[in-house]
């Protein structure tokens, strides 16, 4: 190869290896300004693709364990971010909070964060109170029925739309509600299938509808603005899919008999 054509592949190929190392600085600086990446998860007893719990340990769940492999990616610490629902997640999405989370996607939420791909697909529907007449929707949505739902969710939007008599009210946790719905101060509960039927099982005499009134699509998500922790975010979920991480993280949660469903 000629003088001037060895030289000029090296200097590309110099360049290249210099321009490695900022690219990877570059990402850290965007997905991980304070040096950890700050993983926002919500606790609740109730399980699922969404909800992490608390443990003698630590935290449990699925995101949590997408978290750590992600950070581990990277090469940086993880850290978990706390909140009691999806709703406090969104409010602090634009603060600087926290670096990357796994929540419910809707379009008021596509305004305050950026999304990657949906990992899960859930049937958003309602359980009723041991001993109550209602057995479908129409029964259900009647003057003076009072529903409950986890404040400021998708689900909570979902079932005010739907319902156009009885009335929904939000509420922070999921404790919260379930010990309204076992003393019978609330009628029904809106939330996901799978987590409402295991709600039912520790509530005898409650009853879980079998009309489904929205699908609720979980996903991976940044800040507003994280345009390079948005594609990096999307490849390593895209890879999870594939190559079995999103698939561990179900079955170490209790999630065996989950399928993985995506958009």
């Amino acid at each position: 190869m000629p003088t001037p054509f060895r030289s000029a592949w090296a200097g590309l190929a110099l360049a290249a290896v210099l321009a490695m190392p900022a690219l990877a600085d570059g990402l850290k600086d965007e997905i991980a300004p304070t040096g950890k990446l700050r993983v926002a998860i919500a606790i609740s007893p109730a399980g699922g693709a969404f909800w992490s719990t608390k443990t003698e340990a630590g935290y449990a769940g699925v995101p949590v364990d997408l978290g750590k492999d992600m950070a581990a990616q990277i090469g940086i610490p993880v850290e978990y971010v706390v909140y009691q629902n999806s709703g406090q997640i969104t409010d602090a999405a634009g603060k600087g909070s926290w670096d990357v989370t796994w929540l419910p996607k809707d379009p008021e939420r596509e305004t305050r964060m950026m999304f990657g791909p949906i990992y899960e697909v859930a049937d958003a529907t309602y359980i009723v109170k041991a001993g109550s007449s209602v057995t479908n929707f129409a029964t259900l949505d009647q003057p003076g029925i009072k529903v409950a739902a986890v404040n400021a969710t998708t689900t909570m939007r979902g079932a005010i739309a739907h319902l156009k008599n009885a009335k929904v009210t939000g509420y922070q946790t999921y404790d919260e509600i379930f010990g309204l719905l076992k003393s019978g101060e609330v009628d029904a509960f809106a939330l996901s299938r799978d987590q409402l039927n295991k709600m039912a099982q520790k509530l005898p005499g409650t009853r879980v509808l079998d009309e489904t009134f929205k699908k609720t699509v979980t996903a991976v998500a940044v800040p507003l603005g994280h345009s390079q922790a948005l594609a990096f975010v999307t490849k390593f979920m895209t890879e999870a899919v594939t190559n079995g991480t999103l698939r561990k993280a179900y079955d170490d949660n209790g999630l065996k008999d989950s399928p993985i469903r995506t958009e």
